[in-house]
C-alpha cells in the first residue's frame, strides 16, 4: 500500500512539475502544496469520499499530540563516583552530583546536548541540565554528604587537619579554599591535589607556594601547580633590591617628565 501510493502521488505531483522551471526553493514548495491538496480532495477510484474526508472522518480522532519537546539523540559514558560525590562527564570534562549514597559506585551517564541523566542498575539517580564550560561543577545541594551531615572519608575538617599538620599557612589556604566554593565538596578534588604536592616537591615548597597564593589571593589547585611550576615559591619578593625593581633604560619608555 505504501508502494502504491508512492506511485499514485510521483505521477500526481512530480509529473506535474518536472518540466516546470522555478526560482526559488518556496516557489517550488507552494507548488507541491497545492498539487496535495488536489490530491487529497479528489474523491477516491470507486469510492464516495476524498482522502481528507477518510482522514477527518477515522483517523484524526485516534491521533495523539507531538511531543512538546524535540526527540534527541542521546549518548552514553561510564565513571565512577568520586569522594565529592560527583562524576566526571568526560566529553565536556564537567562533575555532576549524584546523591551521597552512591559514593565509590560505578554509574551511567545518559546525555543529549541539553541534559545529563545518571542512572546506577538501570535505576535515574540524577539528571541536570547540561553544561558545556570545563572544569565547573553543577551541584544539587540535596545530593551531598554535607546536607545531610554524612561523614565519607573526604571531609572539610579532615582537609583541614591534614594541612595544618603540615604548616598553619597550609591550613589556611586550604580552609580559603574550602570556604569559596559553594559546596565544600567542590573543593575535595583541589584540596587533595595540594596536599599530594608534598611528596613531589617537599614540605618547604609546598608551604612557600601557599604563603604566595595566600598573597594573591587566588585560591584554587591551579594557582598552586602554576607557582610550583614556575618555581614562584622560591622567589623572595621583599628582598630584591630597588635596582632589580626598576624600569630598564629604553627609547620606547616615558620617563615623569613626559608628562609634565
Amino acid at each position: 500500500m505504501v508502494e502504491g501510493a508512492v506511485k499514485i502521488l510521483y505521477r500526481r505531483i512530480y509529473a506535474h512539475l518536472k518540466e516546470t522551471l522555478f526560482y526559488s526553493l518556496a516557489e517550488l514548495n507552494h507548488q507541491i502544496w497545492n498539487l496535495l491538496k488536489t490530491h487529497n480532495n479528489n474523491k477516491l477510484t470507486a469510492r464516495p469520499y476524498s482522502r481528507k474526508e477518510l482522514f477527518l472522518e477515522d483517523e484524526k480522532e485516534k491521533l495523539r499530540p507531538l511531543p512538546e519537546a524535540r526527540f534527541e539523540i542521546k549518548y552514553q559514558s561510564h565513571a565512577t563516583v568520586m569522594q565529592n560525590g560527583h562524576v566526571l562527564l568526560s566529553q565536556d570534562k564537567n562533575y555532576y552530583s549524584v546523591p551521597y549514597q552512591y559514593l565509590k559506585k560505578k554509574v551511567k551517564l545518559l546525555y543529549t546536548s541539553s541534559a545529563v541523566e545518571i542512572f546506577h542498575k538501570y535505576n535515574r539517580i540524577a539528571i541536570h541540565m547540561r553544561n558545556y564550560k570545563p572544569y565547573v561543577y553543577t551541584t544539587n545541594a540535596e545530593h551531598l554528604a554535607s546536607t545531610h551531615q554524612f561523614v565519607s572519608d573526604w571531609s572539610p575538617s579532615r582537609f583541614i587537619d591534614w594541612a595544618t599538620k603540615l604548616d598553619p599557612v597550609v591550613g589556611e589556604y586550604i580552609i580559603q579554599i574550602i570556604e569559596s566554593r559553594n559546596h565544600p565538596e567542590q573543593a575535595y578534588k583541589s584540596c587533595m591535589g595540594i596536599l599530594n604536592f608534598e611528596k613531589k616537591v617537599g614540605r618547604e615548597r609546598l608551604i612557600n607556594a601557599c604563603k604566595r597564593a595566600l598573597d594573591f589571593k587566588i585560591y584554587s589547585f591551579k594557582t598552586i601547580q602554576k607557582i610550583l611550576e614556575n618555581n614562584l615559591d622560591q622567589i623572595d619578593f621583599e628582598q630584591k633590591s630597588e635596582s632589580e625593581q626598576q624600569l630598564p633604560i629604553h627609547g620606547n619608555i616615558r620617563g615623569k617628565q613626559y608628562y609634565n
